[in-house]
């Protein structure tokens, strides 16, 4: 047989040294599992849940998920939410609250930390009283509907010397993250571009979009944030144009396409691709681009099963929505934060980061509604820790 020199070895030699690949994070949490040993520490983080709405939601079945945590409230101002929760999930030992009661929370020595997915406008009232209250804090994006509420926040954390975490999801998506640590190896050499597609699906509700914050607040900060995070640096000019074809979005002074352009002053280009509604599912894509080579993340979908027919192959469509399209980057991040709580590491998203995309989002909504470019300047007081600052 001509291939009788190419046999390889028993794959029982050495079967004790393999091991699965880094990128396996499914696997790795499976071994931390089944592991024998027993980490820094095995007391779980009692935690409050504020919201029960959209990212509530994704966070509650997160949390109950999880063995790391013991959920001992839930605040909700929709009391018709409280009993379909508790049976739904067998809340037999949860409290539930109204907001106007939530000094109790605050006031419960032995709770370590709230998870604030409340509305916009609620979230710097519910951060300022947990930290006062001793606790440590994990919130949707934004910290607050102002800079000045987000500094707020910022300040009464250090004081009392509690986190805040600014849940930038996308952070945390095994694709993203993957492309971030190849980026920052140097695999691509110097980054000369780097482009983000994110389209929404199913369409918001008009309720939602109301209190939403816009779609630069709501949207686009999970691109400017993504993008700046794989790069290590902050644009020095931003252009943006934006238009609203759904007329129920126009009549609320807002938009639902955007297209943004960012220039880093090493040189590095940025486009980001923004809408509101995809008919197709939920779009999102990341390319960059540079001297060595290119990475590319594609849409992901539920399954991998592929149709063929006399007319061609086709692939189940990609993910509806942002809970199942990121499902595994919103385990992450809560595990993440429980890391942080637990003294096992220190927090990925600082309050240079979360304010300095807030002040990059304002700079492209002004370009889109001005039509102009906006210059944006950087003081070493506002450059994260490894953040490069280039003259």
């Amino acid at each position: 047989m001509a291939t009788v020199p190419f046999k390889t070895e028993s794959p029982f030699e050495n079967i004790l040294t393999r091991t699965h690949d880094a990128s396996d994070f499914k696997y790795e949490k499976y071994t931390q599992y089944i592991s024998s040993q027993v980490g820094a520490s095995t007391s779980p983080v009692n935690l409050a849940l504020f919201g029960l709405g959209r990212a509530g939601s994704i966070h509650l079945s997160n949390i109950l998920a999880n063995p790391r945590v013991n959920l001992r409230y839930i605040v909700e101002e929709d009391e018709t939410r409280w009993e379909p929760s508790r049976i739904r999930w067998n809340l037999q030992t949860t409290t539930f609250i109204r907001p106007g009661d939530v000094a109790q929370v605050y006031a419960d020595q032995d709770l370590h930390a709230c998870l604030i997915a409340t509305p916009t406008f609620t979230h710097e009232g519910f951060i300022i009283g947990s930290l006062d209250g001793g606790k440590a804090v994990f919130s949707e994006k934004p910290i607050s509907q102002a800079p000045s509420g987000t500094a707020r926040c910022y300040e009464k954390a250090a004081t009392v010397g509690k986190p805040l975490f600014c849940a930038f999801n996308r952070r945390f998506d095994p694709s993203f993250t993957n492309v971030r640590n190849r980026v920052r190896a140097g695999e691509l050499g110097h980054i000369h571009m780097i482009k983000t597609t994110s389209r929404d699906s199913p369409l918001p509700s008009i309720a939602y979009l109301k209190i939403s914050g816009g779609i630069f607040h709501d949207c686009a900060v999970h691109d400017i944030d993504m993008i700046t995070w794989i790069l290590g640096e902050y644009p020095s000019e931003v252009f943006s144009a934006a238009n609203s074809h759904i007329p129920e979005i126009k009549a609320i002074n807002d938009w639902d396409n955007v297209a943004i352009t960012m220039k880093f002053p090493s040189g590095t280009l940025a486009t980001v691709d923004l809408s509101r509604f995809a008919s197709y599912g939920y779009d999102q894509r990341l390319e960059v681009f540079g001297p060595k080579g290119m990475l590319h993340v594609k849409n992901e979908t539920p399954n991998k099963t592929v149709f063929s027919d006399s007319c061609g192959s086709s692939e189940v469509p990609m993910y509806y929505s942002f809970p199942s399209r990121h499902a595994d980057g919103y385990m992450r991040e809560l595990d993440h934060f429980l890391d942080v709580v637990q003294g096992k590491s220190t927090m990925s998203v600082t309050d240079r980061m979360t304010s300095a995309v807030s002040k990059i989002a304002d700079a492209c909504e002004d370009s889109a509604k001005t039509g102009k470019t906006v210059e944006l300047s950087w003081g070493e007081d506002e450059l994260p820790e490894g953040y490069v600052k280039t003259a």
